[in-house]
This record gives structure tokens, C-alpha cells and sequence, in this order.
């Protein structure tokens, strides 16, 4: 199980540093529809090879399951295209770090899971090292770093109830079809805020690498990492499994470092060995 969530977690990181090369040149609404879009044409494609019944919801869990769609794309991945676009992909991967503390607290409200000494002080000692490097320019309200930083804090919370709220439906779905419906309704839901900012962009200008790029974040960002995400949350307590986001941090800089030219920090190096020593504690927890 931990091996699947390392590789979620490198996949993961892969998202940031593509998504913020592809924002480059591509509109963030429009980048959001067309990774939508392709994740959810891959997931029908899917569920028609192996023969499952695409319609299979039952009536009282509609509500429950729209919930999660607005939750995923309208808030969780259009807050996160935004905050790429005033903020490094190293912080924004700091900001996803923080979803455990998000998560343990939804999950001792709203599961019952129970929340011990150990757990919290592996969460608070992560959430430390995270913070550290998350403001290490300062507390500057009116920069726009600031402005992505609370985005993709926002993001993040999102991130958290999505996947608390999710559980019992993976529990009852299963991992693909629950990410496949949340990706379905997603989309409809996003496209009338699409077409409320609709930018002035041609498909046209996007050249085969781009269209490279967007496939991956369609179908392996959105696609496989998703999957992997709510398969391990089918096996394991929701504080445990959202406490390897804390990996991600590290490895994006690492990431950022290879391909944006990004300069490693003695705060993002103290901020790492935090984070690590918080996911080993909680892990123990």
C-alpha cells in the first residue's frame, strides 16, 4: 500500500510543475475544461471495456455525490490553477501538505476517527516544517504570492472534505467509478463558470508539446493519481492516507528545481526534515 501511495504522491508532484508550464501559454479556465474533459472521456472509455453500468447511482446518494463533483473540479482544481498562477508549485505543494490537519479534524467531527497525542503532534510537527517554507518571504497581504498561497490553502481544504466526503461512496462505488462520477459532474458543473470567463484563446495556438502536457494532467494526474488516492482511502483511516501529502512538497521542489530552475533554500531544507519526522510520527500514530 505505501509503494501505491508514493507513487500517487509522485504523480502528484508532477502536476505542478506541468500545470504551471502549461498555464504559460493556456488560459486556466480553459486548461481546467480540457483536462476535465479528457479524464472524463478516459474514464467512460474504461468502464465500457470492462463492461460496467455507467448509470448505477442510486437516488439517495445523488446529492452526496454532486457535492463531490463541485468539490473537485469547480473548487479543488480551478482554486489550484489559480493559485499556480501567482505562486510557485513548490508552495503550492506546501499548501497540500497541510490537508492532514484539515482532515483530521473533518474526520474526528464527521468519522469518528479517533484522534490520539501521537497523531496530533506528528500532524502539528509537519504542519510546522510546512509553514516555515510556506512563508518564508514573509506575511505580505498584498503581494501576489500571498494571494496564491491563500488559494492554494483554499485548494487544499478542498481537497480534505472531498476526500472525507468521498469515502463512503469508494466504500460502496468503488475508487474508479466514485472518481469517475465526481469527474463527470465536475465538468458540468465548472462549464457555466466556464463560459462566465470564457477567455479569448484559439485551440489553434496550442502546439503538440502543449497538447502533450494536457493529456498527462487529463489522464494521469486527473486519471491515475485520482484512483490511486481513493484506493488507498479505501484501505486505511483518512487522517493516515492524507498525511503523505506532506511528501508532496518535497518532492515538487526537487521537481522545481530539475526543470523551473528553482533555487533550494536553507528553509526548504529545515521545512523537509520537518515534514518527514511529522509523517513518520502520524504514521506511527
Amino acid at each position: 500500500m505505501y509503494y501505491i501511495l508514493i507513487l500517487q504522491q509522485i504523480i502528484a508532484s508532477t502536476t505542478h510543475i506541468i500545470a504551471k508550464n502549461v498555464l504559460l501559454s493556456v488560459p486556466s479556465p480553459l486548461l481546467l475544461v480540457l483536462r476535465a474533459s479528457i479524464a472524463s472521456t478516459g474514464y467512460i472509455i474504461y468502464l465500457l471495456f470492462k463492461k460496467e453500468k455507467l448509470f448505477r447511482i442510486e437516488r439517495k446518494d445523488m446529492f452526496g455525490l454532486i457535492i463531490l463533483a463541485i468539490l473537485n473540479i469547480p473548487v479543488n482544481q480551478f482554486l489550484f490553477f489559480m493559485s499556480l498562477k501567482y505562486t510557485s508549485p513548490p508552495n503550492v505543494a506546501l499548501a497540500y501538505a497541510l490537508t492532514p490537519a484539515f482532515i483530521l479534524v473533518i474526520a474526528y467531527f464527521f468519522l469518528k476517527e479517533k484522534l490520539s497525542r501521537l497523531k496530533t503532534l506528528g500532524i502539528l510537527i509537519a504542519l510546522s516544517g510546512t509553514l516555515l517554507i510556506l512563508f518564508e518571504k514573509g506575511l505580505n497581504i498584498s503581494s501576489e504570492n500571498f494571494l496564491g498561497n491563500i488559494l492554494a490553502l483554499s485548494a487544499s481544504l478542498a481537497w480534505a472534505i472531498y476526500t472525507i466526503v468521498g469515502k463512503k461512496y469508494v466504500l460502496k462505488y468503488g475508487a474508479i467509478y466514485t472518481t469517475a462520477v465526481a469527474m463527470w459532474f465536475g465538468l458540468i458543473a465548472f462549464l457555466p463558470i466556464y463560459y462566465f470567463l470564457r477567455p479569448d484563446f484559439a485551440l489553434s495556438q496550442i502546439d503538440s508539446a502543449l497538447w502533450g502536457q494536457i493529456f498527462y494532467l487529463g489522464l494521469i494526474t486527473s486519471g491515475v493519481a485520482y484512483v490511486l488516492w481513493y484506493f488507498a482511502l479505501k484501505k486505511m483511516e483518512a487522517g493516515k492516507l492524507a498525511v503523505f501529502s506532506n511528501l508532496q512538497p518535497i518532492l515538487t521542489t526537487i521537481l522545481a528545481i530539475i526543470f523551473l530552475d528553482y533555487s533550494l533554500t536553507v528553509y526548504f531544507i529545515i521545512g523537509g526534515i520537518l515534514t518527514i519526522i511529522g509523517v513518520i510520527v502520524t504514521q506511527r500514530g
